[in-house]
């Protein structure tokens, strides 16, 4: 396949918002570490509550999106999705930086006083900790939490084995259902929500480990991600529905309602089941607001908004790094703000991203950047940082990115 410009997908502003979903977390953490040494802190806050989780459900709708219009871009161009190499790509990016996570978390950092958070010595970390190892190994730290308690400084990767166990199923979904692929985005979302109403369910007790696979399931937030691609297949296939999605009347009311109800921290819709709370459908609800954002930054061209100054979009580029090294910044700035007895949060918030930037950026460029520079012989269609170089002669590379509204 030649290495063309033909050959390069980008879309604006997405980075930026990779930036923002990691700064979502990040605020998160900071205040629910402050909450574990007893500091005072705003962990009550239904903002803070809120948008931990939901900076995650936009990495997810983000991941649902890009890896959807690349796959369908790859079939256009060479009229086959290449599952193994896409399984290479995904192993050169995500594995790496997450085995390191896991190695520091369980061999390095319980041993060092200073990262040793209140109630959470080795003993309790390494308790079961065979059976820890091998859910890292395979890709299921999304049941460490709720099964056998958290791991400091490893308890963020359960979104990356969402991640892996989306990234495991996508390629040959999308290769198999050539057709109707957009009825397949509506059936995964209503099939997942009625498996998980019947896992709420006291009529299905019958289920074997019927408690750990709804631990799963919460976690397991295909959903989200099939939004993002039900968002790119509009695009890709330039829907007649781009005429509603794509303007800016829209746009601008979904990131200011979107923001508005963040800021309020609304679980919305509330929905009980028997009586309890469940726990599903608000990430749907804000999903859907996030794909409308994610398509308007992504494509169109009149949107007035831009995420593609050069720091935000170098956050963006190392936000994987932000997201995992971030928790171990948070300590190192808590305990030098401690130690020099400063206003908590006048030094806390600038030095957690200080540390953060410095801490990702460093496994950026000497750490990651090694199995990144193998990408290139499994891609057919490069994107993101393959593009990079060239980003500021042309914002968007691909004809198709120039989106011409469908008429009627």
């Amino acid at each position: 396949m030649s290495t063309s410009p033909a050959n390069h997908v980008y879309f604006p502003n997405l980075n930026g918002l990779r930036f923002v979903a990691a700064l979502l977390v990040i605020i998160h953490h900071i205040e629910q570490i402050k909450y574990i040494y007893n500091l005072p802190n705003y962990f009550s806050s239904s903002f803070i509550q809120i948008i931990g989780e939901l900076g995650v459900i936009l990495f997810f709708v983000l991941s649902g999106f890009l890896i959807t219009y690349l796959l369908l871009e790859e079939e256009n161009r060479t009229n086959t999705i290449a599952v193994k190499n896409f399984y290479l790509r995904r192993i050169l990016r995500i594995w790496p930086l997450y085995f390191f996570i896991v190695f520091l978390a369980l061999a390095i950092l319980p041993n060092i006083p200073l990262f040793v958070l209140p109630e959470y010595d080795k003993a309790t970390i390494y308790k079961d900790l065979s059976t820890k190892i091998l859910l890292y190994i395979f890709f299921l730290p999304n049941l460490v939490s709720p099964l056998l308690g958290v791991v400091p400084y490893a308890s963020l990767t359960w979104s990356i084995g969402t991640e892996e166990q989306f990234y495991l199923l996508w390629p040959p979904i999308l290769k198999f259902f050539k057709k109707y692929r957009m009825a397949l985005m509506f059936a995964i979302v209503i099939g997942y929500l009625l498996f998980a109403r019947a896992l709420f369910s006291s009529r299905t007790d019958f289920i074997p480990f019927k408690y750990e696979l709804n631990a799963f399931w919460q976690s397991f937030n295909i959903p989200s991600m099939a939004i993002g691609g039900f968002f790119a297949l509009l695009l890709h296939s330039k829907h007649k529905a781009l005429k509603f999605f794509l303007n800016n009347y829209l746009f601008y009311f979904a990131l200011a309602f979107t923001c508005i109800m963040l800021y309020l921290g609304v679980y919305f819709p509330h929905i009980t089941v028997n009586d309890l709370p469940f726990p599903y459908l608000y990430k749907e609800f804000y999903s859907i607001w996030f794909g409308i954002i994610i398509l308007n930054f992504a494509a169109n061209k009149n949107n007035f908004i831009s995420l593609e100054q050069k720091p935000i979009r170098y956050l963006g580029k190392i936000s994987y790094g932000l997201y995992m090294y971030h928790p171990i910044a948070i300590v190192l700035a808590l305990q030098t703000t401690v130690h020099l007895g400063a206003p908590a949060d006048a030094l806390l918030y600038p030095l957690t991203l200080a540390l953060t930037i410095l801490l990702a950026g460093t496994s950026y460029k000497y750490f990651e950047s090694y199995f990144l520079n193998f990408k290139s012989n499994y891609t057919s269609v490069k994107s993101g940082d393959a593009t990079q170089s060239r980003r500021d002669d042309m914002i968007v590379e691909d004809e198709s990115k120039h989106i011409e509204i469908p008429k009627g």
